[in-house]
């Protein structure tokens, strides 16, 4: 589904991402897991069009060759980015920033059938529909930041450090709401500091490092690595 290859990004002499290669299956959550400054965000960004590859890096979405298009036309090939910070309109309802996430035909002529989908995922918002954005919790605008990104038709969904600043509670549910998105066949890449519970629900996983992928494995295996319980996990 999504595939990369080679993947490089420089802010003028610093090297942000070096030679990155990942695939996303139909279906599949990936997650990406790094220190600070170790490029997670850069490559969402670089992903969705936001900040310029170098020459020789390849990013495929089934056909669709995302290194050679814009911004809004990586969002028509189907992947969406939910940013960390969420980036809701605040003075908007919760049904008003929905609508906005059906911008492009192809979104807007399944509309309501998406509408009933993300109610499904997160039925909470179903009532909030005329509370303004800027008044819910950070949890309950993380999920409408997501639910917007669904309302796009993506294939792919980016999520960028999803339970920032989020309670326990609030990340449980958020957690426990990936899978049954990805069950509907939609992919998922994750860049998630907390560890633990992103493998506990992720298919497969990438160690990012200093720009570079360092290792990569089942969930599962991730989760049993000495050097990830070390590095990701204190014990």
């Amino acid at each position: 589904m999504l595939e990369v290859s080679d993947l490089s990004v420089r802010y003028g002499r610093h090297v942000a991402l070096e030679k990155v290669s990942l695939e996303v299956r139909t279906g599949e959550i990936v997650v990406v897991l790094g220190a600070n400054g170790a490029g997670k965000t850069t490559l969402l960004k670089a992903l969705a069009g936001l900040v310029p590859a170098e020459e020789g890096s390849r990013m495929m979405l089934g056909d669709k060759a995302l290194h050679t298009l814009p911004p809004h036309k990586i969002v028509e090939a189907g992947l969406a980015l939910v940013p960390e910070g969420r980036h809701l309109f605040g003075t908007l309802t919760v049904a008003e920033n929905l609508s906005l996430g059906a911008f492009l035909p192809k979104a807007r002529e399944k509309a309501e059938a998406n509408l009933d989908f993300v109610y499904s995922i997160f039925p909470k918002l179903k009532e909030r529909q005329p509370q303004l954005a800027g008044t819910m919790s950070g949890g309950e605008q993380q999920m409408v930041a997501i639910a917007r990104a669904l309302m796009t038709c993506p294939k792919v969904l980016l999520l960028d450090e999803p339970s920032l600043g989020l309670s326990p509670l609030m990340t449980m549910e958020l957690f426990k709401a990936l899978p049954r998105i990805a069950a509907s066949g939609i992919s998922i890449l994750v860049v998630e500091q907390n560890t633990k519970q992103s493998l506990a629900i992720a298919d497969r996983g990438y160690l990012l490092e200093k720009g570079n992928v360092i290792g990569h494995g089942a969930a599962e295996e991730l989760l049993k690595s000495e050097d990830v319980q070390k590095a990701y996990l204190g014990l």
